[in-house]
């Protein structure tokens, strides 16, 4: 008996652990070769549901589990997979933890294993081992990691990911993986289309059905009823990426088919906010554009038999299709629903206000989707476009795949909330006679303890739990902006999480983590200490008179530029740093040097006053106390520093909870702090550094009286609240 490797390529986990390990044994002078195949399935083995590879070894051992098959490798092959032993803790800590797909469970262990790398090239030793082929292995299956690795948030790990890539062995199972596979699909495909050439593939690893280079229009339909939220951004970024991918055209398409919910306030906010995120359109459309095409559209529906006017109540017609019965007006004669739609519904009457337009289709179908939805509603409400013109206006559903054909957008790309509808949208091209048109789902964004539903958000600005719909607290564009959230981190974010159809909920630290990236090495360093029980220190032989040097903004960017910074004999430290100080202790004041304790005058456990002397000559490497301080003069500066919290407490909310239920009862966190002059000059969506303390943007600006607001921003880190360390 000899040797076989069958690999899953339909896993859920990805089995590079044991392929590269494969790799290693092949690529080797081992006097044997592993047969590799792989299996358009979940599973190699039928009794397991989990096997994502079969071993089979020439005593006759079959292996189902990766670890396994890893040790038996390890064993037999000990000099090409070194270190069994040693490596064993490691090798089970990245099969059993890092194939994780939450960020917020995985960041815990990453943490770890940064850690452990820290002084480290390999993970055991000196060289590659087992522990090493199969965490790289791991995390390279690991969708969630490519944006982690390639921004660099855990930089250990990065660094040690990348100089194991640079390892021809490694990414030659990546690649013989993905040969491997696309040749499975292509014969699939091939079966079922009687081997039809495949369409263009572009960049994100995708098929757009039908697509071709020139000819592929997309297309963006906000409802100009909210502000855009991240979700949305999604949305509009990855159409954006299809449509010019493909040498296509975009379409910035305003549904505008509710007058109750929307304004011209929202609308000019959207194209605002897609200009930030550089999302520009060939054209912006509306479908109010189209009213008259599909009042005659819905006309020719009821003509054919395929619509009717339904005056059911409202309560009654959602039992009805839940249940799936048949609506009493269903069988309404052609003439009938003629006179209701174009006399009643149309210009409003009260016959009409009790009536809706049903599309025609099951009513007993199991997706409910299809159970005769409402195609048309009345609404009194003036649109902010067409005036008073019309009085009934036709629903998202019903107006969307055919403004989409008439538009000529070849490809809907939508979240997959709506794959239960797709059969619906078909069903209106079909039955319309319509160029068809395809449709691509995508995975929508979801956030731990975060709401993204617009009548959600709508209610915490009207009951003044927020200022307006670009609080910090909101998921908007506005919001995540006024938070400190960049346009280069919010479209890294976007790109990394690509057009997937999984849908993720992930812990915003992702996406702060990120943003950190963009702003660390630009934001300006500055000092600020809590006002609360500042403690003011007295440097017996410090400057008789206040004098200002100029020091870098940043030491690590000199094009940042310089600032000045005041030294005096009495300064202002942080009571946290003071109330750990004694007398004879040398400590460093940062950017000035060190110092050494002379007296510490307290009242029970509040420091009220410290006495010290310079000792410039003193060794910074030395203390292990490095300090923050600003100079007490008339130059320092009062600010706030506000930070936050999530807006409700639950991680996901299920269906049947009540938002209501799970509010955060304080969001807002207020601090007093006194600054450095240079603060004064900052002016608003400034980004900066307060030194020891975070990343702060500036909301409002120094003002004589009033001092400055400054917002925390997120780093990244584990989190207590929104944006506060543990």
């Amino acid at each position: 008996m000899s040797f076989t490797l069958t690999i899953a390529a339909k896993a859920q986990f990805v089995a590079y652990p044991t392929l590269i390990a494969v790799g290693f044994v092949n690529a080797s002078d081992a006097d044997v070769s592993i047969p590799i195949e792989f299996v358009d399935e979940k599973s190699t083995d039928s009794s397991d549901a989990n096997a994502s590879i079969k071993l089979v070894t020439p005593e006759g051992q079959t292996f189902l589990n990766q670890l396994d098959a890893l040790n038996y490798l390890s064993e037999k092959f000990p000099t090409i997979l070194a270190e069994k032993v040693k490596a064993q803790e490691w090798t089970k800590f990245g099969l059993d933890k890092l194939y994780i797909k939450n960020f917020k469970e995985l960041a815990t262990d990453l943490e770890k294993l940064d850690a452990h790398l820290n002084f480290r090239t390999f993970v055991i030793g000196y060289n590659y081992s087992l522990a090493d082929v199969a965490i790289w292995g791991v995390l390279r299956a690991n969708a969630l990691m490519g944006s982690v690795i390639k921004n660099g948030v855990y930089a250990n790990v990065s660094r040690w990911y990348n100089l194991l890539a640079e390892d021809k062995r490694f990414e030659a199972a990546i690649e013989q993986m993905s040969k491997n596979v696309n040749d499975l699909r292509k014969s699939v495909k091939s079966s079922k289309n009687g081997g039809k050439k495949e369409a263009h593939k572009a960049s994100f690893e995708i098929d757009l059905p039908g697509a071709e280079i020139g000819k592929v229009v997309t297309r963006f339909p906000p409802e100009p009823s909210g502000y855009l939220h991240i979700g949305h951004a999604k949305a509009a970024i990855l159409n954006e990426y299809f449509a010019h991918a493909y040498k296509g055209k975009l379409i910035i398409r305003f549904d505008d088919t509710n007058p109750t919910k929307e304004k011209v306030e929202f609308q000019d906010s959207i194209i605002e906010d897609l200009a930030l995120l550089g999302v520009k359109g060939d054209k912006v459309t509306y479908s109010s554009d189209y009213f008259n095409e599909m009042y005659d559209l819905a006309i020719k529906l009821i003509k054919d038999g395929k619509a009717y006017c339904d005056d059911t109540p409202l309560e009654k017609m959602r039992e009805e299709r839940m249940v799936g019965d048949k609506s009493a007006r269903r069988d309404r004669t052609v003439e009938e629903n003629l006179k209701v739609f174009t006399e009643d519904m149309k210009n409003g009457t009260e016959e009409g206000l009790k009536n809706c337009l049903r599309a025609k289709i099951d009513y007993t179908a199991l997706n409910k989707a299809l159970r005769d939805p409402v195609i048309y509603r009345c609404n009194l409400t003036p649109h902010h476009r067409t005036g008073s013109e019309w009085k009934m206006y036709p629903t998202y559903d019903f107006c969307v795949p055919i403004v989409d054909s008439i538009e000529g957008v070849t490809h809907s790309l939508r979240t997959n909330e709506y794959r239960d509808r797709n059969p619906q949208y078909e069903w209106f091209l079909k039955e319309l006679n319509l160029r068809h048109v395809n449709i691509w789902d995508f995975g929508r964004i979801n956030f731990v303890r975060t709401l993204l539903s617009k009548r959600k958000l709508q209610w915490f600005v009207d009951k003044n739990y927020v200022g307006n719909w670009d609080d910090p607290r909101f998921p908007t564009i506005r919001g995540v902006r006024r938070r400190g959230m960049t346009i280069e981190g919010l479209r890294n974010f976007i790109m990394a999480q690509g057009p997937s159809k999984n849908i993720i909920n992930l812990d915003w630290s992702v996406i702060w983590a990120l943003n950190k990236k963009v702003i660390d090495p630009v934001a300006p360093r500055f000092v600020a200490v809590d006002a609360n029980n500042a403690v003011p220190v007295k440097l017996l032989n410090g400057p008789k008179e206040p004098t200002t040097e100029q020091k870098p903004k940043h030491k690590k960017n000199a094009d940042v530029g310089t600032k000045p910074v005041i030294f005096a004999d009495q300064v202002l430290i942080d009571q946290a740093d003071a109330e750990g100080l004694t007398e004879n202790e040398e400590i460093t004041f940062m950017d000035w040097g060190n110092v050494i304790i002379t007296k510490v005058v307290k009242e029970g456990e509040i420091v009220k006053s410290i006495e010290a002397n310079l000792h410039l000559e003193g060794d910074f490497r030395k203390t292990t106390k490095k300090i923050t301080w600003v100079a007490d003069t008339k130059d320092k500066v009062t600010v706030e520093l506000v930070d936050f919290d999530h807006l409700i407490t639950k991680d996901k909310l299920e269906e049947g909870d009540n938002f209501e239920d799970f509010i955060t009862p304080q969001t807002e966190f207020h601090t007093q702090a006194i600054a450095d002059l240079n603060v004064r000059d900052l002016k608003a969506g400034e980004v900066i550094q307060f030194e020891r303390k975070g990343y702060y943007v500036v909301d409002q600006p120094f003002q004589e009286g009033k001092g400055a607001v400054l917002f925390t921003i997120p780093d990244g880190k584990a989190v207590a609240k929104y944006g506060a360390k543990k």
